[in-house]
């Protein structure tokens, strides 16, 4: 199959297929002494998995590990379950640090009075602060 049909088959672009190429997620489809390529079900499958796998939070070097693991005789089931506890709990701690921020923002947006000036506003000013402080502390490093 061609490019353009892999990536039809995947529900993806030309150029993510691409991307996936040269990031080595699929290998290079083009046999010896030939420029176009030819794509088989196996790159479907693999294409499909990338794309189920960054649903589940995974990043693309995180899916080469897995796809590694898929096709090596010595893994296990628990060396694919190490990846998996180690995504949850980058998950868990992402998913504690958003609550931090939803926290933080819901009380700015509870001060703001609607219809004053927005020089004024106490999301600008908290928000302002913030780049301020980090800035002094960039320079003092």
């Amino acid at each position: 199959m061609t490019i353009s049909e892999l990536a039809k088959a995947c529900g993806v672009g030309v150029e993510t297929i691409r991307y996936y190429e040269r990031r080595g997620l699929i290998p290079d489809p083009r046999p010896k002494k030939v420029g176009y390529r030819e794509f088989s079900s196996e790159d479907v499958r693999r294409v499909r998995f990338v794309k189920q796998a960054q649903a589940l939070g995974f990043t693309l070097k995180e899916i080469a590990e897995l796809l590694a693991l898929r096709v090596s005789p010595a893994t296990t089931c628990e060396d694919v379950r190490t990846v998996a506890r180690a995504k949850l709990q980058d998950i868990e701690e992402k998913l504690e640090a958003l609550q931090t921020f939803k926290r933080a923002l819901g009380a700015l947006v509870e001060q703001c009075v609607q219809d004053g000036p927005a020089s004024g506003c106490p999301i600008l000013d908290a928000i302002d602060a913030s780049a301020t402080e980090v800035s002094t502390t960039e320079r003092e490093s």
